[in-house]
């Protein structure tokens, strides 16, 4: 008897432990549990018109004085979510077309990763120029003529050109060469 009451109270324990699992998950005891199907669709990349471009210079460039380095601000003006990725492409620019553009040489560095922008949220890049050195109308180490810009276009991919002024002057750089971080969920300095 003793042997037959210690399986019949095993068996009741199992049973109890099944329905409170039962009870947890939602899962009825004896039926299977199907596969989720539904999957997240990630938000799309962020179209060129649902961004608003901004742009100034960094709180701590190379020594120099030119514009030394930048830091690109992209606010989502849209009302949905949507990402940005990867490192931009840039070129100096006049005040007319985009498209009327001179490319810098880019170096990226970090590593790009998805960035999720709400409505009204933000991600930046930045970017580092070989720097003006000098007074008045400055020189470049390398020998070359210093460039000056009222704007520089910069593209990200996916999400269009942008064509922007420094909020506080004009983009001025040696050497037509620029290092770029990757678009970032944190503000740079």
């Amino acid at each position: 008897m003793r042997h037959s009451n210690g399986i019949r109270r095993a068996a009741l324990a199992t049973t109890a432990v099944t329905a409170v699992a039962a009870a947890v998950t939602g899962i009825l005891p004896g039926t299977a549990m199907a596969a989720s199907t539904t999957t997240s669709t990630p938000p799309p990349a962020c179209p060129a018109s649902a961004l608003q471009v901004s742009a100034r210079q960094a709180a701590h460039p190379p020594v120099g004085t030119g514009t030394g380095a930048a830091v690109v601000q992209f606010t989502n003006v849209s009302r949905k979510t949507c990402v940005l990725k990867g490192h931009p492409t840039v070129a100096g620019a006049g005040n007319g077309s985009p498209a009327h553009n001179t490319p810098l040489k880019v170096t990226p560095t970090g590593r790009a990763a998805t960035v999720t922008v709400r409505p009204h949220g933000k991600a930046w890049v930045k970017l580092t120029f070989v720097q003006v050195q000098g007074e008045g109308d400055g020189y470049c180490v390398s020998g070359k003529t210093p460039a000056v810009y009222p704007t520089m276009v910069i593209g990200l991919p996916h999400s269009g050109k942008h064509q922007v002024a420094l909020n506080d002057g004009w983009w001025a750089e040696c050497d037509n060469k620029v290092t770029v971080s990757p678009v970032s969920a944190v503000k740079p300095s």
